[in-house]
């Protein structure tokens, strides 16, 4: 894989990014034999099954060559504090013992890389948990573990939490995706559209064909400029201005509606504040903040306890250190953030962000994923329709239309990919060189964290770390840890 060289400023819900791309070569990985990986007996209970597993030792050692990459701290072994797994699952369909062991060994070693200083990684088939590892550090001052409950920062993995979110309002009958995103967000009734710029660098503007729709809201397809990415004037403005900063939705919607769209609506694919403008429809369809739907009509049907816009004072012990490289010494290693952005407390916290304000622990969203796999339900409650879900991850891209990001970093090979509403899809496994199978749903989030669900094989996998990469060696822990996860699928 390859590294992008950046320079990032995070705020809450997101981060501004200006990028200059810089090859690395990712390394390859080899397991041979080496550091234990101790797994502890407990039951886990999901979608109604509780699950046993039994007490195992795993000696295995994974070996990485790299090349070129500054600041890799020496390797020593990974504390791992509880990973777990059925090596019972070794049917056709299920998962092999060695390739558990595989998985589960590389990912904590991510952690003797000096790649992350915490990492947690959950695999689930068939609505049991094959693989539950945690290894690292939650916190660097008292060296505090990762734990089975530990908060992070889930960044942009909040936008396919909204999409359901949004999905239930479409059940309902409150829009339609053919619908003018006016109807709900008047403000946006004199978008222009950016075809160029001047010679004093201005922007040159047009009238758009048609005002975005819904569907367009919702594929990243309207226009909408970020902030992210470019030097072009629109997401100059969104930084300029600190759009992603701002207190509320209402003033939110004021500034994007004062900023050109990139291109005509429906012609290309780019990142966008789309999900934002997505929670101002939710908040004006339902009457309610944000905050209070996702709560009532999402979190607490589906038991997803800890997950909200920001960390409740007697959960901060759980809450886990964002970490980063000094812009000026990457050398020194990973190193912890303390901002008021990175902070998710509820004095600090700016906007309700629907693109990326969200924390919540992996057994929140292991729920999360679940009632999509199933269809949209989870012991019981219905929060969505199967054919909903299907639509969700239907592509809706233009032809020649092409990701460049998959919310963690820039995706550099992007064929055989496409996008949902709110959500990205592989196409083709073999030309976007991913190991899911076609149909997989993906995204991820800005401080590293990252998922897909699998339904050709009833399986869903989530990482969870807190590592903001500008700076430092950039690693693309989903295509490795799904070459891994898919190496260990039994023939």
């Amino acid at each position: 894989m390859w590294q992008i060289a950046t320079e990032i400023s995070t705020f809450h819900g997101g981060f501004t990014l200006i990028c200059n791309t810089s090859p690395v070569l990712f390394p390859d990985v080899q397991l041979a034999g080496g550091p234990d990986l101790t797994n502890h007996a407990r039951k886990t209970c999901l979608g109604g099954k509780c699950m046993s597993f039994g007490k195992r030792i795993v000696s295995a050692t994974v070996s990485l060559s790299f090349a070129g990459i500054l600041g890799l701290a020496a390797c020593a072994t990974a504390p791992v504090s509880e990973p777990v797994s059925d090596l019972s699952a070794t049917e056709p369909g299920g998962f092999t013992t060695d390739g558990i062991a595989a998985l589960e060994a590389a990912m904590a070693n991510e952690v003797a890389l000096g790649h992350v200083k915490g990492i947690a990684t959950r695999l689930v088939q068939h609505g049991e948990v094959i693989s539950d590892m945690q290894a690292g550090v939650r916190r660097d001052a008292d060296s505090a573990p990762i734990t089975e409950d530990t908060i992070y920062r889930i960044y942009s993995m909040s936008k396919p939490i909204t999409g359901v979110a949004m999905m239930m309002l479409y059940e309902e009958g409150a829009f339609t995706l053919d619908d003018p995103v006016t109807k709900f967000v008047p403000e946006f009734a004199n978008l222009k559209v950016m075809t160029g710029v001047d010679d004093a660098g201005a922007p040159i503007l047009t009238d758009p064909d048609h005002i975005p729709t819904m569907r367009e809201v919702m594929s990243h397809t309207a226009g909408f400029a970020y902030g992210l990415f470019g030097d072009d004037p629109a997401n100059s403005m969104f930084r300029d201005q600190q759009i992603m900063q701002s207190p509320d939705l209402d003033s939110f919607i004021d500034k994007v509606a004062d900023v050109p769209l990139l291109f005509q609506p429906g012609t290309k694919w780019s990142y966008s504040a789309s999900v934002d403008v997505q929670g101002y429809v939710i908040q004006k369809i339902s009457g309610v903040t944000l905050g209070e739907f996702l709560d009532t009509r999402l979190f607490v049907p589906l038991g997803m306890t800890d997950t909200g816009f920001y960390v409740p004072a007697e959960d901060l012990d759980r809450f886990s250190d964002a970490f980063g490289y000094a812009p000026d010494k990457p050398e020194l290693g990973l190193v912890k953030y303390d901002t008021p952005t990175v902070q998710f407390r509820k004095e600090t916290i700016a906007m309700e962000s629907g693109g990326g304000g969200l924390v919540g622990t992996m057994d929140d969203y292991t729920r999360f994923c679940q009632m999509l796999l199933n269809g949209g339900e989870l012991d019981g409650v219905r929060i969505l329709k199967p054919e909903t879900v299907e639509l969700m991850r239907t592509n809706m891209l233009p032809d020649g239309a092409k990701l460049f990001s998959d919310g963690a970093q820039q995706n550099l090979k992007t064929d055989g990919l496409g996008f949902g509403l709110n959500v990205g899809l592989v196409l083709d496994p073999e030309s976007s060189e991913m190991a899911q199978a076609a149909g997989s749903y993906f995204w991820g989030g800005a401080a590293g964290t990252w998922f897909w669900i699998d339904p050709a094989n009833d399986l869903f996998f989530i990482g969870m770390i807190q590592r903001f990469s500008w700076n430092g060696p950039e690693v693309d822990f989903r295509r490795h840890s799904a070459s891994l996860v898919y190496d260990a699928l039994a023939e």
